[in-house]
C-alpha cells in the first residue's frame, strides 16, 4: 500500500536531536506549509503544520545545517506520533530531507 508525502515548507525551530535506547539518532522539528492548490478548478490557499521525524545517522549532516526559518523539502511517509496513544495526530517520517536555501 501507498505512504509517500512530499511536502515543503519552512522549519519553525531549530532541530532537536536525540539518541535512541539503540544508539539511533533522531531528529524532531516542526515544518510550515503555505502554497495556492488547484481544487474542483478553483484556486484555494493552504496553510498546515506537521512534525517532522528524522532518524539514522544518513539524514543528520542535513538536520545540522537546519535553522528556524531554513526552507526544505521533506519526502517520507505519515505515522500516528506514537503507537501508544490512539489518538490520530500524524507526523512526517523523513526518509530524504533538501535544503532549499
Amino acid at each position: 500500500m501507498d505512504n509517500q508525502l512530499v511536502l515543503t515548507g519552512t522549519v519553525t525551530r531549530k532541530p532537536a536531536t536525540r539518541t535512541s535506547p539503540a544508539g539511533i539518532p533522531i531528529s524532531r522539528f516542526g515544518l510550515e506549509h503555505q502554497s495556492r492548490q488547484m481544487e474542483v478548478g478553483r484556486e484555494r490557499s493552504v496553510e498546515c503544520w506537521i512534525r517532522v521525524v528524522a532518524g539514522g545517522e544518513a539524514l543528520q549532516d542535513t538536520i545540522r545545517r537546519l535553522n528556524q526559518g531554513s526552507r526544505v523539502r521533506v519526502t517520507g511517509f505519515l505515522a500516528r506520533r506514537s503507537h501508544r496513544d490512539p489518538a490520530t495526530e500524524l507526523e512526517l517520517h523523513a526518509l530524504h530531507i533538501d535544503c532549499l536555501d
